[in-house]
């Protein structure tokens, strides 16, 4: 457990941050025109993709929400402790575009990267894809795992 100074400021600050947010946001394409195209290149736009990071009985999982997504045009790769979720969710042809009242949902390639606090084997790792969710179990290290010592 870490410790954390008590910071009496604490709610005032939690409470301007959707202010903040809209406001960096706003002004990053003014500042950097370039920011965002490079952001969308990287990530083809793909910015919703929530995930899960917890531990559990000396595990590390880790759960993404790709609804929409097939389980084919998933890739996970890992290289040190750096672990990489990426892929792509197609579109959908069947709708003309002159036919469309409204596209919320995002489209094409994605990427995202995690620091694990450990470095991981591709072999640590198990995969399972079910109705849009990706859970990855891995493994911690045994230099990882907490050993009870006995006293005697």
């Amino acid at each position: 457990m870490n410790l954390v100074r008590y910071n009496p400021n604490r709610r005032m600050a939690v409470s301007q941050r959707p202010t903040n947010d809209l406001f960096d946001g706003f002004f990053d394409g003014f500042l950097n025109p370039f920011s965002s195209f490079q952001d969308n290149l990287t990530t083809g736009g793909f910015h919703n993709l929530k995930v899960d990071i917890y531990e559990k009985d000396e595990k590390i999982i880790v759960e993404a929400e790709l609804a929409g997504v097939e389980k084919e045009d998933i890739s996970v790769d890992v290289k040190g402790k750096v672990l990489t979720l990426s892929g792509v969710r197609k579109h959908d042809e069947e709708v003309a575009e002159e036919r469309r009242y409204r596209r919320e949902r995002s489209y094409g390639t994605f990427e995202r990267k995690f620091t694990l606090p450990f470095e991981v084997e591709s072999d640590d790792i198990v995969a399972h894809f079910n109705n849009g969710l990706l859970k990855l179990t891995i493994s911690k290290p045994e230099t990882q795992v907490a050993k009870k010592i006995t006293i005697n």
